[in-house]
């Protein structure tokens, strides 16, 4: 179903619960009763698939039952959402993935959902602070140093993103904005071969979440990170200043990711499921993972989840208007 809906997302998202609610809670006396289907919304070999397999493996001890992993990654995510919007809503088919399939994408191109009602969030997982990271061709030292140069030598500085109409994209229009300054955009399909150019130095800067393989480039000194978007600095990072330190608040976005489930499935089920998914996050194991790798565990209610997809929702249309943000 294509994005018509003209009913604000909190509302939408009300309604639904209000519906579920109704429902006896003996909904979920019984379950799960079989194998639970989680999708994630990403390649293998990720941050987003480590995580995902890691919560599979412990609700799959604390439920009792089978927790199987499918990967169907593309469209930024839209895909894998789409294939959680479609199936039955029933709690045996969950997704894993970022807020963007339900806040950014539908506002930059085209999507085969309503994200306002065919998508239930059930827990957030994390988020991912978004890194302006500078390669071996950038010769500055800091991000003032950055703006400064794309100032005196206009679109000298080649700003790399994993693609058009990512959170990546987003952060650097609303640096552009606020600085004024000619930054080059080079998009890419995908945060591989982005990777790999800016191991080669074939751009000076890029916006990219935290990821493993990143720390590692960094730690090796063949990348550098200028900032973050986050909401404090991170730990591991202390010495990296946070955009809205730097002056640029409303360039200072993270991605966050969780579990979703279709639209009308019970809401005794995502209350079971929202418990199990806190537990499970809380394990010693399944929380190094996420520090490791850069990325802020939260957790929380379905309740608060909603209400943060709608507030991203509606500052990400404000966003995409004012920059005219196409995706590809």
């Amino acid at each position: 179903m294509a994005f018509h809906s003209r009913m604000s997302l909190l509302a939408a998202l009300g309604a639904a619960g209000l519906m579920a609610a109704a429902l006896p809670a003996s909904a979920a006396d019984n379950y799960p009763s079989r194998p639970i289907r989680l999708i994630v919304a990403y390649p293998t070999g990720g941050i987003s698939d480590t995580v995902a397999r890691a919560l599979g493996e412990r609700l799959s001890a604390q439920m009792g039952t089978s927790v199987v992993v499918e990967n169907k990654a593309g469209a930024g995510g839209s895909i894998g959402i789409d294939a959680v919007a479609k199936a039955a809503p029933d709690g045996y088919t969950l997704g894993f993935a970022s807020t963007s399939p339900l806040t950014l994408n539908p506002h930059v191109g085209h999507v085969n959902y309503d994200p306002q009602r065919d998508v239930a969030p059930v827990m957030s997982v994390m988020y991912s602070p978004v890194l302006i990271v500078a390669t071996q061709s950038f010769a500055g030292k800091t991000f003032p140093d950055l703006v400064a140069q794309a100032k005196a030598k206009p679109g000298s500085v080649r700003w790399a993103t994993s693609g058009l109409g990512t959170v990546g994209h987003v952060v650097l229009e609303q640096v552009k904005a606020k600085s004024k300054a000619e930054l080059t955009l080079i998009p890419y399909k995908g945060a591989g071969q982005q990777m790999n150019d800016a191991l080669g130095g074939q751009f000076e800067v890029m916006s990219t979440n935290a990821s493993p393989a990143l720390t590692q480039h960094m730690q090796a000194g063949r990348l550098r990170a200028l900032a973050v978007g986050a909401p404090k600095r991170i730990e591991s990072m202390a010495g990296v200043p946070t955009l809205a330190e730097l002056g640029y608040p409303k360039a200072n976005l993270t991605s966050t990711f969780g579990i979703f489930a279709p639209g009308k499935t019970p809401a005794a089920i995502i209350n079971k499921l929202n418990a199990e998914l806190n537990k499970a996050l809380a394990e010693p194991e399944v929380h190094e993972r996420l520090l490791k790798g850069g990325e802020v565990p939260t957790g929380g209610t379905p309740a608060q989840f909603a209400k943060a997809i709608h507030d991203e929702y509606v500052e990400n249309a404000r966003i995409v208007k004012e920059a005219g943000i196409k995706a590809d």
